[in-house]
């Protein structure tokens, strides 16, 4: 059995707790209801799209064929797109005013999804990792959004596996974690490259795809995955290390686009070790200069200063998953037994804040996000 097989058996059926509203991206309470949006899955392995409302219930649960994994709120709408986990085939938009599934599109043939993507701050616009497994080219592939989800056009990354994105500050640039990770649907997530990655996080034009920056991680198996953007425009990423398990790489990267400064995080061996080589969620509190990590082998979360790249602290969570800004200085976190936890860089304790009967997967989505 995998890691998530025997929380699922070891999971009970819980009873809803109040929540209280979240202010992930600055949450805009007036515009809609919900608060957060995740993929999830039951106790059975069905998958499903979800949603917790600010009172804390569960709005809906929307079935999908596949497990699924990120996702982006459109500013100033309704939508919030959630994307098939690697190497899935769809991305689902979800009306969350009506609280229904509004279409599901595909990645067409040839391409599978990497599970990110991001709007443009008009919400014309929406940007996603791809994969065209047929010669391993990662893609950012551009949709009209206001047009049905048409293809647009795809940029070239000239790389491996990108994952993660999101839109810097100044509206313009795409910030990219490129994995490195060669994947083919065929062989549904078996590793085909370890040997040859070449990770990178990559700063984007997006309006006519040109790399402008590309940042190496300080070893070619720290895999590029997960990353945030303070408003500042200070980038923090997460690596997976792909190599031995016993060697202790660091697993945090900062880069400060104001001089273009690139570091990985000198943390503590003991914290580096408890990290288990492996990075998830990451959030940046967009009022204050905390942004938390989570690592969900290491049944840890930790907090550190962007600004200086310093350690905070270290918050146990079983599990540990998704992860959003809360309040002015905090942060909600899921974990895959089905809690959410609240975090705050003055303690060390994680705060219950709800049980749900599900198995969250490595990411929330706010339920809207309203850009300057």
């Amino acid at each position: 059995m995998n890691r998530r097989q025997l929380l699922r058996a070891g999971l009970a059926s819980a009873a809803l707790l109040g929540l209280s509203g979240c202010a992930a991206r600055k949450l805009d309470s007036g515009s809609t209801a919900l608060q957060l949006l995740s993929a999830v899955d039951d106790d059975q392995g069905q998958h499903y799209i979800t949603a917790v409302s600010k009172t804390g219930e569960q709005a809906f649960m929307v079935p999908v064929n596949e497990r699924c994994h990120g996702g982006c709120a459109q500013p100033h709408g309704d939508h919030v797109v959630i994307f098939a986990r690697r190497p899935g085939r769809q991305m689902h938009v979800i009306d969350t005013r009506r609280g229904k599934l509004e279409h599901s599109i595909d990645a067409g043939d040839g391409f599978h999804y990497y599970g990110h993507g991001v709007y443009s701050p008009d919400a014309r616009y929406l940007y996603v990792t791809m994969n065209r497994y047929g010669d391993a080219a990662g893609l950012i592939r551009v949709y009209d959004a206001l047009h049905g989800y048409r293809v647009l056009q795809d940029y070239p990354l000239h790389g491996i596996g990108p994952h993660e994105l999101r839109l810097h500050p100044d509206g313009q640039t795409l910030v990219i974690a490129l994995g490195g990770i060669e994947t083919h649907p065929d062989y549904d997530r078996l590793k085909l490259n370890i040997a040859s990655m070449q990770p990178a996080l990559l700063l984007m034009n997006r309006h006519n795809g040109e790399i402008t920056q590309r940042f190496e991680p300080s070893h070619h198996q720290l895999s590029c995955r997960h990353l945030d953007v303070s408003p500042e425009g200070i980038v923090i990423a997460g690596y997976q290390y792909e190599g031995p398990e016993w060697d202790t790489p660091p697993l945090i990267a900062r880069l400060d686009t104001r001089d273009m400064q690139f570091s990985e995080l000198d943390l503590p061996l003991e914290e580096v070790m408890g990290l288990k080589n492996y990075t998830a969620s990451i959030a940046v509190s967009p009022t204050s200069p905390y942004t938390v990590v989570t690592a969900p082998r290491g049944h840890r979360a930790v907090i550190i200063n962007h600004h200086t790249g310093e350690l905070v602290r270290r918050v146990a969570v079983t599990d540990v998953a998704g992860a959003l800004p809360y309040g002015d200085d905090g942060f909600l976190v899921s974990s895959g037994m089905g809690g959410l936890f609240l975090l705050n860089a003055h303690s060390s304790e994680a705060r219950p804040h709800g049980e749900y009967a599900v198995h969250w997967d490595n990411h929330l989505t706010p339920g809207v996000i309203r850009y300057a």
